[in-house]
């Protein structure tokens, strides 16, 4: 289990939103996606920055209730899920996306849909995942209860050129935050002065 984040730099204590942008984390199921996006936005908070969390899972029981997890279907999903972030970009929430999105193609979609787009691949070795396992839900598919679960009857594509990559078999969850919050001064969304 990769520890919580507890700490936000000081180098970070007077930095300001420069324009909102989605952090889309991508990663295999039980990799660490949510909990640093969950530490991220947190750190945004703290900040007093405009933001929201998108987790997969959590909008998939309202937002796509008919759809499965087949490839067309995920791919649905996760459009529906950039849709809801273009809006709150429109309104300049940043949003921190926790979801598996194993498709290149589907990543691409949202890159271009949302605009100011930091891809972050929360990298973990599958092995680790399955160690992890908080749901039980790779124990269920090794068993053949689950089809189509990304990562062991299902493919997931890695990112060939992501923003960040998150590496949480080796990193803490403090360590990953700072790297998205490097990234996103580097790109221009945090600074020291509002870009108007």
């Amino acid at each position: 289990m990769i520890a919580p984040a507890l700490h936000i730099p000081s180098l970070l204590e007077d930095w300001v939103l420069r324009r909102a942008c989605a952090v889309w984390l991508t990663g295999l199921p039980a990799s660490g996606k949510t909990t640093i996006g969950t530490a991220l936005l947190q750190q945004l908070e703290h900040l007093s920055l405009e933001a929201e969390l998108l987790d997969g899972d959590e909008l998939r029981p309202w937002l796509s209730p008919d759809l499965g997890f087949s490839s067309e279907d995920r791919r649905q999903h996760n459009r529906k899920v950039a849709r809801i972030g273009g809006l709150l970009l429109r309104h300049g929430v940043t949003v921190v996306v926790p979801i598996v999105s194993p498709y290149r193609s589907t990543r691409a979609f949202a890159r271009e849909h949302l605009k100011h787009f930091l891809e972050v691949y929360v990298k973990c070795p599958l092995e680790e995942c399955i160690r992890r396992d908080p749901k039980g839900l790779y124990a269920k598919a090794l068993r053949g209860e689950i089809p189509e679960f990304t990562g062991i009857s299902a493919p997931y594509e890695e990112p060939e050129h992501p923003e960040v990559i998150a590496e949480t078999n080796f990193l803490t969850v403090d360590a990953c935050v700072d790297r998205i919050l490097e990234a996103m001064s580097n790109h221009g969304y945090l600074g020291d002065e509002i870009i108007e």
